[in-house]
């Protein structure tokens, strides 16, 4: 059974994005919502989950997952709208969003433990 590693699911998520954001076409639409903004919001968690690691305070933890969140939900959004307009196949979008929700549910539930400790 793999040990549950939650900096390792964030570095794995950066790569599927870097994956997909690889494989859209070359157009304005993609090159705007792919290179611009997925690629950026896609890999932003694995890093930012890293410097909450070696927070200085809880204030400052809450904050770093605060981003983590942030970014993790506007990654949803941008592969909802790079599906819609259908560049991006079922197989490839399903598992993804599935793990992006999952991740945007610890983080925020990890929010939550940190406020009320």
């Amino acid at each position: 059974m793999k040990k549950f590693n939650l900096e390792d699911r964030l570095i794995d998520f950066a790569v599927e994005i870097i994956n997909i954001v690889e494989t859209l076409p070359k157009n304005p639409v993609c090159k705007h919502l792919g290179s611009n903004q997925l690629l950026r919001s896609g890999t932003s968690p694995a890093l930012n989950y890293g410097e909450a690691k070696s927070a200085e305070s809880r204030a400052d933890f809450i904050h770093k997952i605060k981003i983590v969140i942030k970014e993790l939900r506007e990654s949803f959004i941008c592969l909802k709208i790079l599906n819609q307009k259908k560049y991006l196949s079922e197989d490839v979008f399903n598992p993804i969003l599935k793990e992006n929700n999952e991740l945007i549910s610890i983080f925020v539930k990890s929010l939550k433990t940190a406020r009320e400790s």
